[in-house]
Order: C-alpha cells, then sequence, then structure tokens
C-alpha cells in the first residue's frame, strides 16, 4: 500500500490532478476533544485494544531479558514487606508483656532490627529494579532507533517525524515505569496485601470479613476506573505526539515561517495541540486521582469498621486488646501495600497503551532485505568494491516498461505507462511541467517505492529482484534539497563513503570545486556546518550533497536540480565535470533551467505520468511541443537556439 507523499512531484503531482492528499498520521485528533466525547464506542474499543491481554503479553516480552534482576529485586522488597507484616505481631506480643510486667527488651530489638532490616532490604531492591527500569528503556529504544531506518519510505511518510520521536522518547519511558516498576510494585503490593489479610483473619476472622467486604467493595469500583485510565492515557500520548510533530514542523522551517510573518499563527496551532494534551492529560489525571484515592477510602472506612465492630468485641469479651491493637496496625499497614497495589495496576495501564504505541512501528516491516532484529547486518558488497569489479564497460543501463505508480490507492497515477530506455553510460535529462512525476522516478530507482504496474529493469535486472541496499550502493542520489546534516564537512562528505581515502576526498572536492571553501573555513573540513547545514549557502550544500554522491563512485548518478542554486560560472564549471562524469557513468538528471540539459545525450520529456517525447535538444527543438513551450520561457544564453527555432521567446 502506497501512502502519504513525497517533497517534489509527490505534491505537484496532485496538485496538478486535483487529488486532495490528506495527511495520514495514526494519531487520534484528540486536540479538540473534550471529557464528554472521550467516552464514545471508538475510544472504549482503543482502550480495549491498548490494556487488552495482548498489550499485556507484549509489555512483559519487554521485561523477560531482565526477569533475573527484576525477580532479585522483587524479592528483596518482598523481604522488606514481610518485615513490615512481622511487626504488628511483634508488637502485640510487646502489649502482652506490658501486660504481665514482663521484660519487653527482646521485643523492643525486634522491632528495631525488623525496621532497619526491612528499610535496607527494601532500598537494596529498589535499586536492583531501576536499574533493570533503565535497561528495558535502553532495549526498547534500541530496537525503534534499529528499526526506523530500516523502514519502508511509504510507511515513514504516514507517520510525522514528531510523533515518532515522541515514540521512541516519552512513550518508552512510560514502559520503564510500567515494565519493571509498576510490574514489581503490583506483584509486591498483592502478597503482601494477601499476607496480611490472611494474618488478619488468623487475628480475627469476624473482623477480616468485615474489612474484606470493605476491600472488594471499593477494589470493584477502581476497577471500573482502570480502563477509563488506559484510554486517557492513551489519548494524552497521542496528543503529545501531535504536539511534538507541530514543533518539528515549525522549527524545520523557521526561516519560512518569520519571513512569512506566521509566527502568531504557527503559536496558535501548537498551543491547540498543547491544549488538546492537556486536556487529556487531565482525564488521566482525574481518573488516576480517583484510582488513587480509593486506596486512603479503604483504609479509612476499614478503620471505622473495625473500631466499632472491634470496640463492640473487646467489651463483651470476645477479643483481646492486644489482639484489637494487632488488628488495628495491621490496618494501618495496609496503606502501603493497597496504594502500591493501586499505583502499580494503573501505571500498568498507562504503559500497556505506551508499549501498543511502541509496537505499532516495530510491527511494522522493515525494507526487503533488510535483516530482522537479532539477525545481524545483510551481507551487501560496497559500491566501490562493485565497480572495480564492474565489467559492464561503466554505467548501469534502465529500462521503464508501461510503469504505473500512484502513492495512494485510491488516488490518480502519477506515472501511467511511462516508457523509455537508457543505455549504460552518457548525460539523460528529464524534463517536464511540475507534477508529471519526474522526482518519482528516482524514487523508484532508489526502491522507495514499488511500482504498480509495468516493470523497471537495471542492468538488465529487475527491479524487485535487486536487493535494495544493493541497488542503491551502486547508486549516487542528489536530492532536490540537497540535504546537509549536524556534524563536521568531513563527516558530511564521506557520509556514503566512510572508507574513502584522503586522496579520494581531495579529487572530489576540486571536482566540485569545494577546495576554495574548505581553504576558508577556521578548521577546514574539520568545521561543524550546524544543524541542517545553516553554515553553509546553498550552493555551497549542493555542492557539497554532489560531492557526497560522487565519492561513492556510483555506476547510476541520479541528480535532482542539483544545480539550481549555484550561480552561472560554478554551475558551468560543474556541468564540464557531470559531463567528464558521464563518459563512465550513467548520469540522470531532473532540470529546469535549460542551460543544464543542452548538452544531453538524451533529453526525456514527462508529461502526464508518461514520456511525450525524446530526443537530444535541437531535435526537440525542431519537433516542437511541449518541449518548445517550456524552453521558450527560458533564458536561451545566445542567439544559437532562436535561429534553430524562431518561435522561441
Amino acid at each position: 500500500m502506497k501512502a502519504g507523499t513525497t517533497k517534489g512531484d509527490a505534491m505537484d503531482a496532485d496538485a496538478a490532478t486535483g487529488d486532495a492528499v490528506p495527511v495520514e498520521a495514526d494519531t487520534a485528533d484528540t486536540g479538540t476533544a473534550d471529557a464528554g466525547t472521550a467516552d464514545t464506542g471508538t475510544a472504549d474499543a482503543r482502550a480495549v485494544d491498548a490494556a487488552g491481554p495482548g498489550a499485556t503479553r507484549t509489555l512483559l516480552e519487554h521485561a523477560r531479558p531482565h526477569r533475573k534482576a527484576l525477580i532479585a529485586g522483587a524479592a528483596l522488597s518482598a523481604l522488606g514487606g514481610i518485615s513490615g507484616l512481622a511487626q504488628p505481631l511483634v508488637a502485640k506480643s510487646f502489649v502482652e508483656a506490658l501486660a504481665v510486667d514482663g521484660s519487653v527488651a527482646r521485643q523492643v530489638l525486634l522491632l528495631a532490627l525488623l525496621i532497619v532490616g526491612g528499610a535496607l532490604t527494601s532500598a537494596f531492591g529498589m535499586y536492583t529494579v531501576e536499574r533493570a527500569a533503565e535497561s528495558v528503556v535502553l532495549g526498547a529504544r534500541r530496537r525503534l532507533i534499529s528499526r526506523l531506518p530500516r523502514l519502508r519510505v511509504a510507511d515513514l511518510d504516514r507517520r510525522p517525524p514528531g510523533d515518532l520521536i515522541s515514540r521512541v522518547t516519552a512513550d518508552t519511558t512510560l514502559l520503564r515505569e510500567a515494565a519493571t516498576n509498576n510490574l514489581v510494585d503490583t506483584l509486591i503490593g498483592s502478597v503482601t496485601l494477601i499476607g496480611m489479610l490472611v494474618l488478619m483473619a488468623w487475628l480475627d476472622v469476624v473482623l477480616f470479613l468485615a474489612v474484606l467486604g470493605v476491600v472488594l467493595a471499593i477494589g470493584g469500583c477502581t476497577a471500573l476506573v482502570m480502563p477509563r485510565i488506559a484510554r486517557a492515557s492513551k489519548e494524552a500520548q497521542e496528543a503529545l505526539g501531535e504536539l511534538g510533530s507541530g514543533l518539528e514542523r515549525l522549527l524545520g522551517a523557521i526561516r519560512t515561517v518569520k519571513a512569512s510573518g506566521a509566527e502568531q499563527r504557527e503559536s496558535a496551532v501548537l498551543e491547540g495541540s498543547a491544549r488538546g494534551a492537556w486536556r487529556a492529560g487531565l482525564r488521566a489525571a482525574r481518573w488516576g486521582a480517583v484510582a488513587g484515592t480509593s486506596s486512603g477510602l479503604v483504609v479509612q472506612l476499614a478503620f471505622l469498621t473495625v473500631l466499632g465492630l472491634g470496640g463492640a468485641r473487646v467489651a463483651n469479651g470476645s477479643m483481646s486488646v492486644a489482639s484489637l491493637i494487632g488488628f488495628l496496625l495491621y490496618l494501618f499497614y495496609l496503606v502501603g501495600p493497597v496504594a502500591q497495589l493501586a499505583s502499580g495496576i494503573s501505571g500498568l495501564q498507562v504503559g500497556t497503551a505506551a508499549v501498543r504505541r511502541i509496537h505499532e512501528v516495530l510491527e511494522l516491516a522493515p525494507e526487503e532485505g533488510e535483516p530482522e532484529e537479532g539477525e545481524g547486518e545483510a551481507e551487501v558488497p560496497d559500491a566501490r568494491t562493485a565497480r572495480e569489479g564492474d565489467t559492464t564497460g561503466g554505467g548501469a543501463g534502465i529500462v521503464f516498461r508501461d510503469v504505473v505508480f500512484r502513492y495512494r490507492e485510491d488516488g490518480r497515477p502519477v506515472l501511467d505507462g511511462a516508457d523509455f530506455e537508457i543505455r549504460p553510460g552518457g548525460l539523460t535529462a528529464v524534463v517536464g511541467p511540475s507534477g508529471t512525476g519526474k522526482s518519482t522516478l528516482f524514487a523508484l530507482l532508489e526502491r522507495f517505492y514499488d511500482i504498480d504496474g509495468g516493470s523497471v529493469t537495471v542492468d538488465g535486472r529487475e527491479l524487485r529482484d535487486w536487493n535494495p541496499a544493493a541497488l542503491r550502493r551502486t547508486i549516487g542520489y542528489v536530492e532536490q534539497d540537497a540535504p546537509v546534516l549536524a556534524g563536521t564537512l568531513r563527516d558530511n562528505l564521506m557520509f556514503a563513503a566512510p572508507d574513502a581515502s584522503p586522496d579520494e576526498l581531495r579529487h572530489v572536492m576540486e571536482q566540485v570545486r569545494l577546495t576554495a571553501l574548505v581553504d576558508a573555513l577556521p578548521e577546514g573540513l574539520d568545521t561543524e556546518v550546524g544543524h541542517r547545514g545553516t553554515a553553509l549557502s546553498g550552493g555551497q550544500r549542493q555542492r557539497v550533497a554532489i560531492a557526497r554522491a560522487l565519492l561513492r563512485r556510483p555506476r547510476l548518478l541520479l541528480l535532482d536540480e542539483a544545480t539550481s542554486q549555484l550561480d552561472a560560472l560554478n554551475e558551468s564549471e560543474l556541468r564540464e565535470v557531470i559531463a567528464d562524469i558521464a563518459r563512465t557513468t550513467t548520469v540522470l538528471v531532473i532540470a529546469h533551467r535549460l542551460s543544464t540539459v543542452t548538452g544531453a545525450r538524451r533529453i526525456l520529456v514527462l508529461e502526464d505520468g508518461r514520456v511525450s517525447a525524446s530526443g537530444t535538444h535541437a531535435e526537440l527543438l525542431r519537433e516542437g511541443g511541449l518541449y518548445a513551450r517550456l524552453a521558450a520561457t527560458q533564458t536561451l544564453g545566445g542567439d544559437d537556439h532562436r535561429a534553430a527555432h524562431p518561435t522561441a521567446g
């Protein structure tokens, strides 16, 4: 399934055909939801999905690799809890000794040992659990950051970057608590609560049954609240993802925002997302408060019940004062395990919602040829080694046969019967109006997407038969916006060929006229270029991108408007470099400047998703048609063109 849009021709194509392309995100629109609309059937279904057995099993899978540490931490915490269980019994013995004027030194010493020993044991258990918690987060984040670069471009198109960042950061933090602390809290709270109830029953069955009735009544009400906590937590996490996406959009185009005077409008959009997160957070907090209050309510109601019923039993002689004091102490100690159990269950509801969002990414299939988790790296020959062993005599041949492609299954095709052949070597230019699918050709050659119909072959081999990684290692690709990554200039130049030698690097820099820039920089190649290359001009970024592609020594070089930001002198020099490269490499260039294509061995004219004409510059001018009309709108740079085509200009 193709989804989303790409930069360049994807959006142009839909604009040209009249197809509206909505942003397909997997986050719910919670920004305008209120407390009333939260209780819909759809939301209930999401809550069941988020907090169901499947999500719980997945949560336990994250904890399983660290089960030894968790068991050890839980055991230590349980020992601390057991020491608490013994304290009321020692206190009862203390009261009984006082009643007969006996020695209480042994009881006092034992009580002190129980308190200090229990605190130290619980502290060490807590540290052990926290350490395992950090390991759970590291494991989840490693799986996510390993999977994200390997996903299909179409899957990534559907998800805003800010939302994906939220899943790697905020959601894994929630997973940390759920898979460790909340899990242990639920276990220890349950064990301690059961132990206390057993001891209460041993002290007095009648009071135990009264307390058990109160606990079950409040527990039943709390159980009804838990699905609402899960639903509200999932909505809050989705709202945070939406806010992150809005921030990424703003910061990624901050210059455009400021130049357009749109700061206030963008702030209003972000404020709407923030308010959506606030509303969802309030819903989660409201139901969480209900669940949290229930633990205190259990103890208070139980205390009143025991005080009244126990006092009556002491008065009629059916219960001793020491037993009543011991029972009341257990009742006060009941606050801890009940609160621990409520907190653990509530946290698990939040965690299962987070783990569902994490696994929405982990369950996406990686690209064909990419290894699954634990399989290691795929064996793919390095492009430079492959080039040295190449016996085809130069570049790669390309054949498109009746290719059909659409970005959405219900959208109109961007390519509709595209048919052409490019022989190995030489420079081929692709021209045509915006939205006709020029950049889409490059995206298909890189196997960012798979075609819907027809066939594409590279070097006589079906594109689907190529391992995507192996295919891309034979291709140099310069994107339309020539992205430069944060880091040093050296890092950017060697990004696609990290093993390139200093001589190769120097030669490529001379080719693209970068040596003057490097000499002028304060730290040369080790100068930081800033976020997205903000320290470089547009033309410098384009030359860096071209040098990066050339350093790979590709058999097929794809240039998408690669010289659009260069001045006339630098463009002319770079055209000479490209012409020289085209003697041994297949070069495919998309261009809107006529000066870029006049020297091409062949020009393909793309119109309405198919090749409407092909030939040299002179041949296409003589034929007239779309190419001649496009050429007539551009600066031709001399009288030769007007002589060849009098209608131009």
